[in-house]
């Protein structure tokens, strides 16, 4: 017979929604237990957000270390080409990442929030069964569940996953550097990954359906991307649809379509595939709890609520942004709710970032989605080329700025851009700007740290009201 036990709180999922939402529940004096298979942490500690942005900067060094040899720049030469250990690199990116996941575990073993490692399947909304690693089972039943089971990456039917055809997950786990690379699909997983391998020395191509890259991002943010692409030679196939793999004399080809309708083929030692992700829904008995669906997602309220009682859902099981940011604002917000606390979940705007070279930002609406929406709008943009932080920093000749979209009756800020390097250190600030309602005086007006790349925002915020001063107005 197996054991049970009894809680105020479980939580289904270690992703980055989840394991706030214990920590937090356990803080608030409640009973919490947290069951998670794949590693405290989810996708993003393990598979996604850090060991990427962990591989991205091994890249990033690489390629600057390569940048000095011979006569070298910034008065910094080496003698010989900087030698790149794939392996190391893998082996490096997961000693960060084991660090961060061990200390998950201490937040909650901290605020007494017991971890039960095992695969969760509910025969009930309130009641689950969880296969411990050895063998046995624990049935868990709880006042209250907070689903937070994450998502996966969409694997494509005719681009099955295997040796040669990979996901960002493996890609994260080469030891061998491909030498020629094709990714499918150029939103943010893809351009991130495939200019990582660039940078390594990869020879990489990208085949995308849609007619530009970054299509979530208008044509001004996407334009530094499109220029550092072009100078590494870097191909972009764009209206272009992926149809499968062709092995030819111990070869492997990705065969497309490109935008005319000609059928192409593209030879790659690997293929990723990074055509977005989808919520993870099956597998833990979804169907036997009674919850309403949005399309793939679970429906809720603005408290993460779900039809079911006491039963809220969380991060990217509940819609789009698939960001593990709104993950954690909505775990937090959960664990108060369930203790009490009058909460809702009504962000004015969630800042998303892009780790591709160079880097963007975007909170709030854009010029264009502004005037979509009937405002009338007043932008102001600062390039960082006129930054002396950037340029101290090798930032200023890509072609990056920072731009302020406010609307013109009452110089409210309605969207915040920045594209260039090191810009996703702005998102915070920006974010900020956006969720207190901020006015153009109000940035102007803040004394800004020089040097630093926050006197951009202060500089494209008086650009907005006409007079700026280190542009010309």
């Amino acid at each position: 017979m197996a054991d049970i036990r009894k809680c105020q709180v479980l939580v289904v999922g270690g992703g980055p929604g989840g394991y706030p939402a214990a920590i937090r529940a356990g803080q608030l004096g409640l009973d919490t237990v947290i069951v998670d298979k794949h590693g405290l942490g989810g996708t993003c500690l393990n598979r996604g957000c850090i060991p990427s942005k962990a591989f991205i900067h091994a890249a990033s060094k690489y390629e600057e270390m390569a940048g000095h040899v011979g006569e070298g720049s910034l008065g910094i030469s080496l003698k010989a080409a900087p030698v790149l250990d794939m392996a190391g690199v893998t082996a490096w990116k997961d000693t960060i990442v084991g660090k961060l996941t061990k200390g998950v575990g201490q937040l909650l073993k901290s605020a007494k929030v017991e971890a039960v490692s095992g695969w969760a399947v509910f025969s009930d909304a309130k009641t689950c069964t969880v296969e411990l690693e050895d063998g046995k089972t624990l049935t868990i039943q709880a006042e209250n569940v907070i689903l937070a089971t994450g998502s996966k990456e969409t694997e494509l039917p005719f681009l099955p996953f295997g040796d040669k055809v990979i996901g960002s997950t493996a890609a994260l786990e080469l030891t061998e550097l491909p030498k020629k690379l094709v990714v499918v699909g150029a939103g943010y997983i893809g351009l991130e990954l495939g200019i990582a391998f660039a940078k390594m020395g990869s020879e990489v191509s990208f085949v995308e359906a849609a007619d530009a890259i970054l299509p979530l991002y208008d044509s001004e943010m996407t334009r530094p991307i499109t220029q550092w692409l072009k100078r590494h030679k870097i191909n972009v196939h764009l209206k272009a649809r992926a149809k499968g793999v062709e092995e030819k004399d111990g070869k492997s080809f990705l065969v497309f379509e490109d935008s005319s309708g000609k059928a192409e083929k593209l030879e790659a030692d690997r293929i990723l595939v990074a055509v977005g992700r989808k919520p993870v829904t099956e597998g833990w008995g979804l169907e036997n709890m009674g919850l309403d669906m949005d399309g793939p997602f679970l429906k809720i309220d603005d408290q993460c609520r779900t039809p079911m009682r006491g039963v809220y859902a969380i991060g990217d099981l509940v819609g789009e942004p698939l960001l593990a940011h709104k993950a954690t604002a909505q775990g937090e917000l959960v664990a108060e709710v369930i203790a009490g606390h009058r909460r809702r979940f009504d962000p004015n705007s969630i800042a998303a970032v892009c780790f591709t070279e160079p880097e963007i930002v975007g909170v709030g609406v854009t010029p264009d989605e502004a005037k979509k929406k009937g405002e009338n709008v007043i932008t102001g943009k600062f390039p960082l080329a006129a930054s002396g932080r950037a340029l101290s920093m090798e930032g200023g000749a890509d072609g990056g700025f920072v731009r302020i979209t406010a609307r013109e009756s009452d110089h409210v800020i309605l969207g915040i851009h920045a594209v260039g390097k090191h810009v996703s250190e702005l998102s915070g600030e920006f974010a900020l700007a956006i969720e207190m309602g901020a006015r153009l005086e109000d940035i102007a007006g803040t004394i800004h740290v020089h040097p630093t790349l926050t006197e951009c925002f202060a500089e494209a915020a008086l650009a907005a009201l006409g007079h700026p001063i280190h542009i010309p107005a």
